[in-house]
Order: C-alpha cells, then sequence, then structure tokens
C-alpha cells in the first residue's frame, strides 16, 4: 500500500510537504476548500518547486469553485511545473461548498463537470455555457494536450463508485475502503502512542481533536441529530444560539486544523472515541493493514496538532517508510 499524507492549504502545508518527501512518503494531497484555507493550487505549485520526487495533487478538487477552463489551465500548468507527479482528484463539496452556505453539488452537474475538465485536458472542444470553449494554450504556456494526468472521484455512495468506474482511475474515500478498484485512496486518521501513553492522553487528543469535531460537523452540516456523540446535545444547543444566516458558518469554522468553539466547550476528551488510526505502532500498522485488505491500495493520512513533524516522524516510523 501507498503511504500518503493530507495537509489544509497553507504555508505549513509546503514544509510538511518537503519533510514528507524527506521521510519516504509517497504523495502529498491538499484540500480545496477556499472559505477556509490557502489556494488550492498556488499551495501545490509552491510544493512543486520545492520537491522532486512526491506525488502531488488536490484531494479534492470541487468543481463550480472554478470554471472547468480554470480548472483544466491549472492541472495543465502543474503538470508542467511537477512532469509525472500529479494526480487530480475531485468531489461534490464538503467544506468547500458548505461552508460558503452553498449545497454539495448535484450528481448530473459533477459529473458533467469532471466530463468537460477532463475533455478540455484531452485537447477536444467543449460546449460550455453555450459556447465552444478549447484549451489554446501554445508551447510553453501549458503541458501539451492531450494531457495525461491520473483522475480518481470521491465516491462514497454507489452511485459515485458507478461513476468512477466508467471514467476514472480510480477513487477516494473517508475511512472506509471499497473493494472493486484497482486504486482506492482512503483518508484516515489518528497518532502514534508514546510507550505506555494513553490514547486519551492530553497529547493524543490535541494531536486528533479535530477529527473527531469532524464527526460533529458533518452530522450538524446535514441537519442530523447529535445525540449518538458525546457532549452533541450541547454542541447543537450551541450552535442554534447562533443566528440561523451563519450557522453555516460556525459548523466549519476550524474544520480539521483546530477546534472552534462549539467544539472546545462540547468535546470531552475522556468520552470521545479515539481516531481511527491512533494506537502503538503495532496497532497502527495492523489497522493500516486491515485497510488493506479492505480493498485500500492508497492511504491518505492527515497530521493534526500542535506538532506535525512529530506526527509525521512518529507515522513514518510506525510504517516502515524510508
Amino acid at each position: 500500500m501507498q503511504i500518503s499524507c493530507a495537509f489544509p492549504a497553507n504555508s505549513a502545508a509546503v514544509e510538511g510537504a518537503e519533510l514528507a518527501e524527506a521521510l519516504g512518503y509517497d504523495r502529498v494531497w491538499i484540500y480545496d476548500s477556499p472559505a477556509l484555507y490557502h489556494d488550492v493550487w498556488v499551495t501545490l505549485a509552491r510544493i512543486a518547486e520545492r520537491t522532486s520526487r512526491i506525488g502531488l495533487g488536490p484531494g479534492v478538487l470541487v468543481p463550480h469553485l472554478r470554471h472547468p477552463m480554470t480548472q483544466a489551465a491549472a492541472i495543465a500548468t502543474l503538470a508542467e511545473l511537477a512532469p509525472g507527479r500529479l494526480t487530480v482528484a475531485f468531489g461534490t463539496g464538503f467544506t468547500g461548498r458548505l461552508a460558503m452556505g452553498q449545497r454539495m453539488l448535484s450528481r448530473p452537474v459533477f459529473e458533467q463537470s469532471v466530463r468537460d475538465v477532463m475533455a478540455l485536458l484531452r485537447g477536444e472542444v467543449v460546449e460550455i455555457e453555450g459556447a465552444a470553449a478549447q484549451m489554446l494554450h501554445s508551447d510553453g504556456f501549458a503541458a501539451s494536450r492531450p494531457l495525461d494526468v491520473p483522475i480518481l472521484v470521491n465516491a462514497q455512495g454507489p452511485k459515485g463508485q458507478a461513476f468512477a468506474h466508467a471514467i476514472a482511475d480510480g477513487i477516494t474515500v473517508s475511512f472506509a475502503p471499497v473493494a472493486g478498484f484497482a486504486w482506492c485512496v482512503v483518508l484516515s486518521t489518528g497518532t502514534v502512542l508514546e510507550a505506555g501513553e494513553s490514547a486519551h492522553s492530553e497529547r493524543a487528543f490535541a494531536a486528533t481533536a479535530p477529527t473527531l469535531a469532524m464527526r460533529y460537523h458533518g452530522l450538524a452540516a446535514r441537519g442530523e441529530p447529535l445525540d449518538t456523540l458525546p457532549g452533541g446535545g450541547g454542541w447543537l444547543e450551541s450552535l442554534d444560539r447562533e443566528p440561523e444566516a451563519v450557522r453555516h458558518l460556525e459548523i466549519h469554522r476550524g474544520h480539521l486544523v483546530e477546534l472552534n468553539a462549539h467544539d472546545r466547550a462540547n468535546l470531552d476528551r475522556e468520552r470521545a472515541a479515539p481516531a481511527q488510526l491512533t494506537g502503538t505502532p503495532d496497532e497502527v500498522r495492523e489497522r493500516v493493514a486491515k485497510l488493506g485488505e479492505r480493498g485500500a491500495t492508497e492511504l491518505m493520512w492527515q497530521p493534526m496538532g500542535p506538532d506535525i513533524p512529530r506526527e509525521m516522524r512518529a507515522f513514518a516510523a510506525a510504517m516502515g517508510l524510508s
């Protein structure tokens, strides 16, 4: 299995990518959520110029945040900056759209957007918004077409998986692998414990708290009850005190980076279920191996907390990277 890492886009992600390359990670993925992070393409371009081996790509790119031509031109630019290293994953937009008060893209709109970008990269003429569009870039202004960049689709459900089978090289999913794909990238989180350390220690909690909060953010964004989560009722009560027009902002504030005010008031370190890949080095290796047995071919692991280099080194050591 390939072992990769993921970062919210910022300057620290560029430094993290340099360390990831030195430690032997296979790829670095950068999130696309402009209400929360730096621009994904600017960040990836900086990473491309400061690394030489490691694979890279947006994970996941959200159509309709940019025109299909803009997406295609960015892909072609990065392919020129980092030949043979780029993979592009597309998704319908969790924080990428919900944090701006917009619904996730409908399946037809998403699929057409992905098809349009792929056709542009092949050099085809595509009808977009009622007019013919084609990449007209001269030599030296983008990688030449047809541009063969691996395309993955975020596919949690059967319809998305069918689309991935039809047009993509593989899929990305969160936490649970999907069998039947030659390339299945699984996003997961966790921290490698020190000898004798509890999974509920202050250090382990600090290193995984943003992903624990994601459980609350996801349910709240979908309007589902939180009563199955420790402190979930209090979390919703806290959110309900915010004006309705800005609640979507409060749900996603700090997402996968830090705890927001609602998280801090209601997450209980002792009662929270540890993140999926929190354990001793042996336990982490065993859990990753089980992901592989269930269909994962690449792990997209996000380090978190106040000491990202420590997390990356400990995980690399546990996985035997070099």
